[in-house]
């Protein structure tokens, strides 16, 4: 017999497709093998008292919490509590453990995993059976409208969604999504993951004006999101008067293009392809969306001097990390050069490690 469960979920890497979830276009994210894990022990009372390995004492949510009572980190949690009820279902209380392998404020969706993972622990003490879809809309309502970040589905759909050795095809104007194998080391080729260390935050508001932006580029075309002009291509950005917001909407259309060119060099296992789908990513991302930074900026274009296949910054933005990939036995090589350029040129030391497509949210221990 067991009086908890244990639920876990993962971090992600988006491959490509940068801000196209909240414009209804396409996102070819996959889940990370490191993962957030939620012990619940679940009880007939109106509280949830939450804590972490990250953070010290404890914090009691009330189960009829509303956005404003709960702050930081648990306010995550709270949100999951709030946007569940709000649903219609049922939410115990108890008391909740916090775990987590996935880095905080580096752009791989930490946030996401702890909604997921507190998702699934809730929905699993209340024998609720929902599917996938809703599971991450209702986890996005928490991160929008308990916590205030106006982020998209795209990190909660990874989260929930992911498959090892695929990548996940996304289409945000119907939340459907599609398994493309993504197996690099079949191919000899690896996939670096580079964290700079500069913190990443979705809750700024930078990440809510570039939302705003295309939000008015779509107003001025007459459409309700950019994804219904995707088959005019860029010329039809000429009716859009402000010339900042255009360069927003010129990001989206085109990256809406290059997720597609992706999913069909993986098709044909060619990743020097994608390798150069991430430069002009990164280019774009830079360029006409601005959410590059120069630390960001130089790391990109480091791992490419030094050999990668390609690399762009991965995340919402201003800060994070960058994902490069390089052929295996090049990997020392690049990863070493970009520590020591970064260092150079006074950065804070990055990380760098071998990543993979791991599993999405699953169960690790049910009560009994």
């Amino acid at each position: 017999m067991t009086d908890h469960i244990r639920f876990s979920a993962p971090g992600r890497v988006n491959l490509i497709g940068e801000h196209t979830d909240y414009n209804q276009g396409f996102a070819l994210p996959i889940a990370l093998p490191d993962r957030t894990t939620v012990t619940l022990r679940p009880d007939d009372g109106d509280t949830l008292v939450v804590t972490s390995d990250r953070e010290e004492g404890e914090v009691a949510v009330a189960l009829h919490t509303a956005p404003g009572d709960v702050t930081g980190w648990a306010a995550y949690v709270a949100g999951v509590v709030w946007a569940l009820r709000s649903s219609g279902h049922r939410v115990r209380g108890g008391t909740m453990h916090v775990t987590s392998r996935v880095d905080v404020g580096s752009g791989l969706s930490s946030s996401a995993a702890l909604e997921c993972a507190v998702l699934g622990a809730l929905a699993t003490a209340a024998d609720l059976h929902v599917d996938r879809t809703d599971l991450a809309r209702i986890a996005q309502r928490a991160e929008n409208d308990y916590v205030g970040a106006p982020t998209g589905l795209m990190d909660q759909l990874a989260s929930l969604c992911g498959e090892p050795s695929h990548a996940l095809l996304i289409d945000f104007h119907d939340d459907g999504v599609e398994l493309v194998p993504f197996d690099p080391a079949a191919a000899g080729v690896a996939l670096l993951l580079i964290n700079s260390h500069a913190p990443h935050r979705h809750a700024g508001g930078e990440y809510a004006a570039r939302r705003a932006s295309c939000e008015r580029a779509a107003a001025a075309l007459g459409v309700g999101s950019l994804r219904q002009v995707q088959e005019h291509g860029v010329t039809v950005l000429d009716g859009v008067p402000d010339p900042v917001d255009a360069r927003r909407a010129k990001h989206i259309l085109t990256e809406n293009d290059r997720v597609a060119d992706a999913v069909s060099a993986l098709g044909r296992g060619d990743f020097v392809a994608v390798g150069r789908l991430f430069d002009a990513s990164h280019a774009s991302m830079r360029d006409d969306f601005e959410i590059t930074t120069d630390h960001i900026d130089l790391i990109a274009d480091t791992a490419v001097a030094a050999g990668a296949l390609g690399a762009r910054m991965t995340g919402g933005g201003f800060g994070g990390c960058v994902i490069a990939l390089v052929e295996v036995d090049r990997c020392d090589a690049v990863a070493d050069t970009v520590r020591q350029t970064v260092l150079r040129a006074g950065y804070h030391p990055a990380t760098v490690t071998l990543t993979h497509a791991g599993a999405g949210a699953r169960l690790e221990q049910p009560l009994r």
